[in-house]
């Protein structure tokens, strides 16, 4: 292998390594992003079923006058 494809390779490798950082940055920023999201939909998911919990129990009690 002479010396310029060597560094058209090098040139390649540099190029990837560069595209690969970012792609990864890119991705740990929208994997933060959807954590978060992920944590609010659970928290509004848990306090709906703590209000259909609460409705149940209400409803019963009702019933039971």
């Amino acid at each position: 292998m002479d010396i310029k494809k060597l560094e058209e390779r090098v040139d390649e490798l540099i190029s990837t390594v560069e595209r690969l950082r970012s792609e990864n940055k890119t991705l740990r920023q929208s994997q933060t992003h959807l954590v978060a999201e992920r944590d609010k939909l659970i928290t509004k998911t848990e306090q709906a079923r703590q209000r259909v919990e609460s409705m149940i129990e209400r409803l019963k009690a009702m019933d039971n006058e």
